[in-house]
């Protein structure tokens, strides 16, 4: 996990050897899951520690590790950002949400390997355990990476935000349009584009960014729509 230990460190972050650990087991068991289960394409051993882990750990560029937040990561697949960032800063109450069953399992399977406690796994789509009281406006962060085009993501991210919380959505690529193109269904979801913050790290040099809205105010009660909706008729500036 030499590249992983290097690029962490570039973020302020120094990986102890059950760290370090902790995240062989989690490649190991990526691995061997992903045989059977359509987890990542990505699969190599100096891959997956930067393009998977590391590009993980780059929240903390926004979120001091130690903090003890509740965090949702929303659409999570195989555990990413969340398992990571859990890893990082323990004391974080984490849930996983994950539409798929198979995934799902995997992630439980996951975390009783890593022996993390506080991580809460939920099989369902995000526009449905959204309307959830038990979900609905209760985290003080929710997370999004390569879950779909920004206005679609506010749609399905915000309505966990309690207000004072925020969205952290990861984005590679030209977004500056798709940025644009999500304004209003930010402020409809009751939030506010506080930055685009650029991820300045030689390990990932293909135009990654880090996109951070706050949650300033209720989201109205019909949103998020019925499943499928915000990616067919997305909310566009």
């Amino acid at each position: 996990m030499e590249r992983l230990k290097s690029g962490a460190a570039k973020l302020g972050i120094n990986l102890t050897e059950k760290q370090i650990g902790k995240f062989e087991t989690y490649y190991s068991e990526l691995i061997d899951w992903n045989r059977k289960v359509n987890l990542t394409s990505i699969t190599g051993y100096e891959e997956v520690q930067i393009k998977h882990f590391l590009d993980s750990l780059t929240v903390f560029m926004v979120v001091l590790p130690g903090m003890g937040l509740k965090i949702i990561d929303i659409g999570t697949g195989a555990g990413l950002p969340g398992i990571p960032l859990k890893i990082i800063s323990p004391g974080i109450d984490l849930t996983l949400l994950e539409a798929t069953a198979k995934k799902a399992h995997f992630l439980e399977n996951l975390v009783g390997s890593l022996g993390l406690d506080g991580v809460a796994i939920t099989t369902g789509r995000a526009e449905e355990i959204a309307h959830d009281e038990r979900y609905r406006e209760k985290f003080d962060l929710a997370l999004a990476r390569a879950l779909a085009p920004l206005p679609a993501l506010v749609e399905l991210t915000l309505p966990f935000c309690k207000i004072g919380g925020c969205c952290i959505a990861q984005k590679k690529g030209d977004i500056e349009n798709e940025v644009a193109k999500s304004l209003n269904a930010i402020e409809l979801m009751g939030g506010i584009l506080r930055e685009v913050k650029p991820v300045m790290l030689e390990e990932l040099n293909d135009n990654r960014f880090l996109i951070i809205i706050d949650k300033i105010k209720p989201t109205p009660p019909r949103y998020p729509r019925r499943p499928g909706m915000p990616a067919k008729r997305p909310i566009q500036s």
